[in-house]
């Protein structure tokens, strides 16, 4: 059983920041490279989550007296960060949640936050690649939004750090929402509404600045736990079937699942190569286009597993369709290529009864999610 699971709380965002830390997913040796995997898996499974949170102050935003939002932290999710510069109002999020899903960030007014990260499908997108404007594809899959406040990098391939960072850059993608900065500026300035709310929030007209913390702030609202592996971990234990429960046991222990997928959110952050998508003529390079390290070749973020079920296709490019595929591909120690994480070569042989534990485990990681419906817009 892992030790330290975190209840149920509510934390208060404005005014204060609270703060969480949790390790168990190997740190210094995930950051240099080295990596015992057994050892890993055990401070997984019986080492203490260390969960701890305290309240520093933050800096008042410019604009209207703002209302305090209070942050629902579902069942096993820890404790939220909010950056200082940024914290939480109950307007700031509303304004957001406008900016999210208003299609005339795009160039051509048909893109939004919401097209590739729909609410209808657990933020994420049941495509293999997104579609920008003038159906152009990408080539990387749509990552569920869902507890992405949580990760220590954005994007598969870690290119920036905050949810602020991640906001404006789809906006400026040439085969996303294709449309300068400053454009979308002048268009959301000529739209009342939205100056408005810009004033009453941050005390200026329509800024980059300013959308991207809107969003952002909408964003860290997206959370999703409570789910059965949660209500289980809690005490009930009748939350999870036997097979889930067998392969519970098989994720934390034989399968090394937890090396890389650490409770409470399932990610340790790492960048790891698992061959997907090496035996193209071209390979993403992943990681590596952002380090310029040929270490990080071919390796890409580790994807949370919470809700994991509800997000196919999978991998940075899509190219697994199921859930069960995704377990056989894992199990299966990946596909060989030049940079292969050790830990692959290290997995151990699974029979086909705890493939299908492992997925009923996975399934019992779906857990509530928020209710979003479309805003009216300005």
């Amino acid at each position: 059983m892992l030790e330290g699971f975190c209840e149920g709380s509510r934390v208060e965002v404005v005014g204060t920041a609270r703060r969480g830390s949790a390790s168990c997913d190997g740190g210094a040796s995930a950051r240099s490279g080295r990596r015992n995997p057994r050892s890993v898996c055990a401070l997984s499974v019986v080492g203490l989550l260390v969960l701890s949170a305290w309240s520093v102050p933050v800096s008042a935003q410019p604009g209207a007296a703002a209302s305090a939002l209070e942050v629902e932290i579902p069942l096993g999710l820890p404790a939220l960060s909010i950056p200082s510069d940024n914290p939480m109002t109950v307007e700031k999020v509303e304004l957001g949640k406008m900016l999210y899903f208003d299609k005339r960030l795009s160039a051509d007014d048909t893109i939004a936050c919401a097209t590739c990260h729909d609410p209808g499908a657990a933020f994420a997108e049941h495509k293999a690649v997104s579609e920008g404007i003038k159906g152009q594809k990408g080539e990387r899959n749509a990552p569920t939004v869902l507890n992405a406040a949580y990760h220590p990098s954005q994007f598969w391939d870690g290119r920036v750090k905050t949810l602020e960072e991640q906001a404006l850059m789809p906006i400026e993608n040439p085969i996303e929402m294709g449309i300068k900065l400053t454009d979308v500026v002048a268009k959301l300035n000529a739209i009342e509404g939205y100056r408005r709310a810009f004033e009453k929030v941050f005390g200026t007209e329509v800024t980059a600045e300013g959308i991207a913390k809107a969003i952002a702030a909408f964003e860290r609202t997206l959370l999703s736990g409570a789910s059965p592996y949660d209500r289980y971990m809690a005490g009930d234990k009748k939350a999870l079937g036997e097979a889930a429960k067998r392969g519970l046991e098989l994720f934390t222990g034989k399968a090394l699942c937890a090396a890389c997928h650490t409770p409470p959110t399932f990610s340790n952050g790492a960048f790891v190569n698992a061959g997907v998508g090496t035996e193209q003529e071209k390979p993403d390079e992943g990681r590596k286009k952002v380090s310029g390290s040929d270490a990080d070749w071919g390796s890409f973020r580790v994807p949370s597993l919470r809700n994991v079920a509800d997000t196919a296709p999978y991998t940075h490019n899509g190219s697994i369709a199921t859930l069960e595929e995704m377990v056989a591909f894992m199990a299966g120690g990946g596909r060989p290529n030049r940079n292969l994480n050790l830990l692959f070569k290290a997995m151990p042989k699974l029979t086909a009864a705890e493939k299908e534990d492992l997925v009923a485990f996975l399934r019992s990681l779906s857990g509530e999610k928020p209710k979003v419906a479309s805003p009216k817009l300005p």
